[in-house]
Parts: structure tokens; C-alpha cells; sequence
């Protein structure tokens, strides 16, 4: 169909090149994670990169290995570098998926990887919910990850582990809390970067509105390029589609990509995402 042809051009232009106008834009921390769809009846996955609330990276992944992952998100580092050649974010948070972690590893070696608090806190909030002691337990949790500095950190980790240890009973619940304490190494890297995001919030904002783009076109079924341009192409108008007026931060910028950039080429956000995308979003 005509709408549908249109629509899946956009996906043929740079994600990065059309939402950032300046190099020095570029995030110096961002999000990675994937989020699991069908494709065909099977199941993939569509690996996002998210950075300064705007999406940088969407490439469909068909299996959640290291070498599937890494030429998914490897999308993002060839536009980023087509930009700035010397491009080189310093964090990336993630969850605890290993092949994520190899993944970015490999593309950036000099990368750190801060893991996703938040990822902790489900965990042991669907192991602990239904115990009586469980205000207490996401008290203690949340109190550990608004410590000051990583002493204080450690600090809390030993107090709440302690205390998990002779008031809890053996079971999946005590399990999650000691796994929690038991990453402490990963989670205090993030003092030593405090521009990096320690949770996933940011990515989860953006993966939401991805749930419901999938859900109302029946998810994936056809040629692998044409699911490919189709998630690029949502990537692309996500980020320049204005903001609800509504919003708080509707009322000084119009798109995630007027927040990002600081200014826009036209009023009309259409307009904007067209001329933005000039010479396919590649500026050299």
C-alpha cells in the first residue's frame, strides 16, 4: 500500500545522522536492551540503543546470542561513527543478559557496563512480595541504591544482607536478596561515572509505546528488511513526533529530537523529520 511504502522508506535513512545535527550531541552514556517479539511466528528481538531520551538504535535480532546481538546494536556504532569517527560512549546500562554484555564489549571495548538496578529490585520484589516483611525489604533496597557514595553503599548492602540472613526463611525470596547483594561490584561502578543512567527507565519509557506499535500491526510478518526498516522506521518518527502538550516538558520543546538538537528546521513535526532526513540522515 502507498502509506505503508512511505512509511517503511523512512526506515532506510540513519537513525543517528537524522535525529542528531552535531557530533558533539552525540550520548556519552546510553541504554541497551532487547525486546522480544514474533517475527514470522518465531521469536526475535529487537535490540534498542537509547541515549539523551531520543532512540539511536533498533535492528531486529533473531536469536539472543552474542553474535545475533552484536550486529543488531552494531547498527548503531557504524551510524554514530559515521558522524564522529572517533565516537566512543563511556557507559552502557544494561540488564543482566550476559550476551548483551559480550555484545557491547566487543563493539566498544573500552566501554563500561553499569547493570540495571531496577532489574535487582523486580527480581526481589516477585520473590519477596507476598511476605510480611516485604515494606521493609523495598525500604532497605531503595535505601541502598540512594546511598551517597559507594562506602555507604557497601555499607548498606552488608547491613540488609545481615538482617535478610536472621529474619528471613531459606527459600526464592532470601535467594533474590542475596543475589542482589552479591552484584555490588557492578552496581557501584556507576559512582565513578555520575552522568551514567543506573537504572533502566529511560529505555523502558521508550519500549512501552514500542509494545503498542507492535501489537496494533500484528507484530512482524514477512521479509526480514521490511521488519528491519519497519522498527528503524518507528525509531525515526518516535523521536519527532511532538510531545503530548500536556506534558510538562511539551511546553518548552516539541520532540525528543528538539530536546536533544536545541532547535528544529520547521514547526510542522513531519517537516522537521523530512528535512532532518536529507541525504538519508548521512551528513558526509
Amino acid at each position: 500500500m502507498y502509506w505503508y511504502r512511505l512509511t517503511q522508506d523512512q526506515g532506510r535513512n540513519s537513525i543517528v545522522g537524522t535525529t542528531i545535527k552535531d557530533p558533539d550531541k552525540l550520548s556519552t552514556d546510553v541504554l541497551a536492551d532487547e525486546k522480544h517479539t514474533d517475527f514470522n511466528g518465531k521469536k526475535a528481538y529487537l535490540a534498542l540503543t537509547v541515549g539523551d531520551n531520543c532512540v539511536l538504535g533498533a535492528s531486529v535480532a533473531l536469536a539472543a546470542d552474542e553474535k545475533e546481538l552484536t550486529e543488531a546494536y552494531g547498527h548503531f556504532k557504524e551510524e554514530a561513527q559515521q558522524l564522529k569517527e572517533d565516537y566512543q560512549p563511556k557507559t552502557v546500562n544494561t540488564d543482566g543478559w550476559l550476551a548483551t554484555h559480550l555484545a557491547w564489549s566487543a563493539l566498544f571495548p573500552a566501554i563500561v557496563i553499569i547493570r540495571c538496578f531496577l532489574h535487582a529490585f523486580i527480581k526481589v520484589r516477585s520473590c519477596c512480595k507476598r511476605m510480611n516483611e516485604f515494606v521493609e525489604i523495598q525500604t532497605q533496597v531503595w535505601d541502598i541504591y540512594h546511598a551517597a557514595d559507594p562506602l555507604t553503599f557497601m555499607k548498606n548492602v552488608a547491613a540488609f544482607k545481615t538482617w535478610a540472613l536472621l529474619t528471613l526463611p531459606e527459600g526464592t525470596g532470601l535467594n533474590a536478596i542475596l543475589k542482589l547483594c552479591d552484584k555490588t561490584p557492578d552496581f557501584i561502578k556507576a559512582y565513578a561515572y555520575p552522568s551514567a543512567y543506573r537504572t533502566s527507565n529511560m529505555i523502558d519509557r521508550h519500549i512501552e509505546p514500542l509494545d503498542r506499535y507492535l501489537s496494533s500491526t500484528k507484530y512482524f510478518n514477512g521479509h526480514l528488511m521490511s521488519a528491519e526498516r519497519s522498527v528503524r522506521a518507528w525509531a525515526l518518527s518516535h523521536n519527532f513526533l511532538p510531545y503530548c502538550p500536556r506534558a510538562k516538558v511539551g511546553q518548552q520543546y516539541k520532540s525528543p529530537a528538539h530536546q536533544l538538537n536545541g532547535f528544529t528546521y520547521r514547526d510542522n513535526w513531519l517537516e522537521n523529520l523530512l528535512v532532518s532526513a536529507s541525504m538519508r540522515g548521512f551528513q558526509s
